[in-house]
């Protein structure tokens, strides 16, 4: 996407509704120009269009998920790459951010295995030289792209690594990280089983907002790595249960 398309993505998703002309003022341009952008958004699956609107499509689709703080997510996904080795072997949860880590692992290190329960990884670092992708079975979700169930379980265990990064949906202050889907949090307690730590991926967002299944206790995490909009206080709680906090700027 370029800079212009990244902030009709964030406008469309804040408004979840907006028409062709009031982007084109926001945005200096022309309608012509704007409408081209659609067309492009749309292609790729990120909006949808109606005479004169763009609307925001299925808000858990992994798509729609990828555009929101996409800059930082990005970010947090290069610098929790310099975590990992060239060579090693590592578990990734389904989520835009996991997502954009696995594109980084591809482009900037050497020999990287992946375990992943996500279709949507799988096929995204396809042409990629990843050295090897290993597909997690399960049900799947249509939404996340992903596998969850006792099949993942089972599969799962056959493997052990030293690094499991997941996504999160939520934060509460005397709980710890949440997530929307009961599925997703049983399958991310499966793959954890088969990591010695697990590194939560957040942009700064996800801890003014709350998800409604405790996904991890503090004492089941290792680091966290978010961006540097996140506000002292959150700061503060995570670093008295004694976690690992990586910052970026972004």
């Amino acid at each position: 996407m370029t800079e212009r398309q990244s902030k009709i993505i964030k406008l469309v998703n804040s408004n979840h509704k907006m028409e062709v002309s009031k982007l084109a003022v926001l945005l200096g341009v022309s309608q012509v120009t704007i409408r081209k952008d659609l067309d492009h958004l749309e292609d790729e699956g990120l909006l949808t269009r109606e005479h004169g609107f763009a609307l925001i499509r299925n808000a858990n689709d992994i798509n729609t998920r990828m555009t929101l703080n996409y800059d930082k997510k990005l970010a947090i996904a290069t610098k929790a790459a310099e975590m990992v080795s060239n060579g090693e072997t590592v578990m990734l949860e389904s989520g835009s951010t996991c997502t954009l880590l696995a594109e980084q692992l591809a482009r900037l290190k050497r020999d990287v295995t992946i375990i992943t329960n996500s279709a949507y990884i799988a096929i995204r670092i396809r042409e990629l030289p990843i050295r090897k992708v290993i597909l997690l079975g399960g049900e799947y979700q249509k939404d996340y792209q992903g596998m969850v169930g006792p099949l993942v379980h089972k599969c799962a265990r056959e493997f052990f690594v030293d690094k499991f990064f997941v996504g999160t949906d939520g934060f509460i202050p005397n709980a710890g990280f949440t997530c929307d889907d009961m599925m997703r949090v049983e399958t991310m307690q499966y793959m954890a089983e088969s990591a010695n730590r697990m590194i939560i991926l957040a942009d700064s967002s996800k801890f003014r907002q709350q998800g409604v299944v405790i996904q991890s206790s503090f004492e089941e995490i290792d680091t966290i790595c978010t961006d540097s909009s996140i506000s002292q206080d959150v700061l503060d709680i995570l670093k008295d249960h004694n976690l690992n906090v990586v910052l970026v700027d972004a």
